[in-house]
């Protein structure tokens, strides 16, 4: 019995080294559920170089940027489908121009363990979650919470003088 025992792993060990030697096949491109993609979404917000935006638990969202020769917000809703995208339809306001509805959409993929997104419909895929953790993902940008309400407050309030 314990022959075969060890002749049996002299042969996985044989067929193991065998396949170690051919290369790895590529890991198909899969895509995050709605669920998956609210765990990296709800009660965050998402830090900018220039603003940031909060998406709320209820799918209502605010954001806000803020530059030398301009000052914007915007308030409205996100939206997450099973096809790996989150969609923000938000107005935007500003100390310079009116109200502006605007839709924006990112892509989401997960390809060897690295979640990748994309703006819709044609921007480039980047990092956004590596398998281990990388100080260069973008979702190092995500806080939990809603960290930045006084400077949305702060911005709004600036806004809303101009108008």
């Amino acid at each position: 019995m314990l022959i075969l025992a060890c002749g049996g792993m002299a042969l996985c060990g044989a067929a193991h080294a065998a396949g170690a030697q051919e290369p790895a096949p590529a890991q198909a491109v899969t895509t995050p559920t709605a669920f998956e993609l609210q765990l990296f979404y709800a009660d965050r917000t998402w830090n900018w170089d220039d603003g940031a935006a909060y998406f709320a638990q209820d799918r209502k969202m605010r954001a806000f940027t803020s530059k030398s020769d301009s000052t914007s917000v915007a308030e409205g809703t996100w939206h997450l489908s099973n096809d790996g995208k989150v969609c923000m339809d938000l107005v935007w306001r500003s100390t310079a121009s009116a109200a502006t509805p605007v839709r924006t959409c990112f892509s989401h993929r997960v390809q060897n363990g690295t979640v990748q997104q994309r703006r819709d419909p044609d921007g480039r895929w980047y990092s956004f979650k590596h398998a281990s953790e990388d100080p260069a993902d973008e979702l190092k940008k995500i806080e939990a919470g809603d960290t930045r309400d006084a400077d949305y407050e702060k911005a709004r309030k600036l806004v809303d003088s101009k108008s």
